[in-house]
């Protein structure tokens, strides 16, 4: 079955363009013109989607949020703007990328190949059993977790936020997404439990790893999980 990607952007030319360049990859392509109709395409289940910031009736942030509890595939940003805020803005949003226009096709369709690579491999994790980085082994089914052979005591929580981290390896994730993710949508507290619970995860890994950073911050935007 062909990968699914949904174009969101309110220039026809672009769209266009980068329908029939994605359809000559075998990717099925829909697309939406604003915000109202991005929202509504969601229903097709896409596997990514390169999404406009400047579009009408909601602007591409404002439809990111809105969408993000119902898919978790990748997002990319479409757009002019490509300061140091707009690209935390987006991230912060629940975007995964941002790409600044005019931008190289090639560079593009490198971005989007990454993304659904990374989306399959953290798939296949999820189906595993055991992650391994190093000498960390991650038992997924039991819940715990060894370092050179010996166990590392983790709370609920703490194991929680690093098997999400985790299986989603490389990926940045911000305090108020790993937040909504292991506390709940409905969840009342602050996303400043994320940091703090990092905080321990780490303490706790480096006691049996002193040579690697398992979780690393990404200044302005959140935590991922090194490669």
């Amino acid at each position: 079955m062909n990968q699914k990607i949904l174009i969101v952007d309110d220039e026809e030319d672009i769209i266009s363009f980068l329908k029939d360049s994605l359809e000559e990859d075998d990717y099925e392509v829909f697309t939406a013109y604003n915000g109202e109709e991005a929202i509504e395409k969601v229903k097709f289940h896409p596997d990514l989607i390169l999404l406009d910031v400047m579009i009408p009736n909601k602007n591409g942030y404002e439809v990111c949020r809105e969408i993000r509890d119902q898919v978790d595939c990748p997002i990319i940003f479409l757009t002019a703007k490509g300061e140091d805020v707009d690209i935390i803005s987006g991230l912060g949003a629940g975007g995964d990328d941002y790409i600044s226009k005019p931008f190289s096709l090639r560079q593009l369709k490198a971005r989007i190949g990454a993304h659904l690579r990374r989306e399959k491999r953290s798939y296949n994790n999820e189906n595993k059993v055991n992650l391994y980085f190093g000498d960390l082994n991650i038992d997924l089914r039991g819940r715990t977790s060894y370092c050179k052979g010996e166990s590392i005591p983790l709370t609920k929580k703490e194991f929680d936020i690093m098997e999400f981290l985790a299986i989603n390896c490389g990926q940045v994730f911000s305090k108020e997404q790993i937040y909504e993710k292991i506390w709940g949508y409905d969840a009342e507290g602050d996303s400043a439990a994320v940091a703090e619970h990092v905080k321990k995860i780490r303490y706790k890994l480096k006691k049996y790893d002193k040579n690697r950073e398992y979780i690393s911050t990404v200044w302005g935007v959140g935590y991922k999980w090194e490669k």
